[in-house]
């Protein structure tokens, strides 16, 4: 093939179809209009660039759509070039979206100025009770995020948590609602923060919203810090990684999905502990998420409440003394 040839069929084969004819599917929870996650048991790809570009998000791995055949086929340019002309017209399934991206963002403004502009998360707004009432987040938890700062309020109810650097500055954001997941446009995925900036204790989740679940159900342990690392694995996220491994005594914390997805993040973890020379421990939630598990926990004490206010009832009623039949005087 020449060039021309070449660069014809980048622009008429999407990734997807690739990804589709090698047994991937797509996850279409866990998608968002840029980033269209495609699945095939525990191996993951995220499509971008409206189909055009792709990465691993476990790896380093990325290209476009004849990378991506080389990669899956383990074959060269020449044969992933006569494997994706065959996809000619081959039409991959879509993603089903809740809704439109919920705002539309000024490229003039950094990602600071943008984090900046929006309101800090504050009680009964529509944020808040996302948090504290849809995803059973305690208020008492809520709060001190809030006071750390890393919490900010979303367009359509929606939440978004800070992801910041060594220095503290915010470089992006996990955004979470209702109906609406993604990240910050233009942002970088380094590490949201929650807790003791100072400790030793390192847990590292894989949303931000896991993180402070965990929290939650340990107390907001002393010297520990709450982290996520956005569902992703970039260059910079190990990095900062591996500057608070540098911390004496410092001890990282697996606590990340019961799900294949949470087991490859969690033996990342234990190499980069194996490398750091620091200890390491799995955190293993009990249902598929530590959101999930904080909100099962809620329900049965809901459900514990409901029980013994009923069993009180019942009691006073059985002491009561029985109604007299004498007539009343007059």
């Amino acid at each position: 093939m020449n060039r021309a040839e070449i660069e014809s069929l980048r622009d008429k084969v999407p990734c997807g179809a690739v990804l589709e004819a090698a047994g991937f599917a797509v996850d279409a929870k866990e998608s968002t209009r840029r980033a269209v996650k495609y699945r095939r048991s525990q191996d993951i790809i995220i499509v971008t660039h409206d189909g055009q570009g792709w990465f691993d998000p476990l790896s380093d791995a990325k290209g476009d759509v004849f990378s991506l055949a080389c990669q899956l086929d383990g074959v060269g340019f020449a044969e992933a070039a006569a494997r994706v002309a065959a996809l000619v017209g081959f039409i991959p399934s879509p993603a089903q979206w809740q809704r439109p991206e919920p705002t539309a963002r000024s490229p003039s403004l950094s990602v600071g100025d943008r984090w900046e502009a929006r309101k800090t998360l504050r009680p009964r707004s529509d944020a808040w009770r996302y948090l504290c009432w849809e995803r059973a987040l305690p208020p008492n938890v809520v709060r001190r995020a809030m006071q750390l700062g890393v919490l900010r309020e979303g367009p359509f109810g929606s939440m978004w948590a800070a992801h910041t650097d060594s220095a503290g500055l915010v470089v992006g954001w996990e955004e979470r609602g209702p109906d609406w997941r993604g990240f910050a446009s233009g942002g970088s995925k380094v590490l949201f923060r929650l807790g003791d900036s100072e400790a030793t204790r390192l847990c590292v989740t894989e949303a931000a919203i896991d993180a402070i679940s965990l929290a939650a159900l340990e107390g907001l342990r002393s010297k520990t810090l709450y982290l996520s690392t956005g569902g992703g694995w970039s260059p910079t996220t190990e990095a900062a990684l591996r500057a608070l491994l540098q911390r004496q005594d410092a001890q990282l914390i697996a606590a990340t999905d019961a799900n294949p997805q949470g087991d490859t993040f969690a033996d990342r973890l234990r190499r980069l502990a194996e490398e750091t020379g620091r200890e390491w421990l799995r955190l293993r939630p009990t249902a598929d998420d530590w959101n999930e598990v904080l909100q099962i926990r809620v329900k049965e004490r809901r459900g514990e409440r409901e029980k013994m206010k009923m069993e009180s009832g019942a009691r006073r009623a059985a002491s009561r003394p029985p109604a007299s039949r004498e007539a009343a005087p007059g």
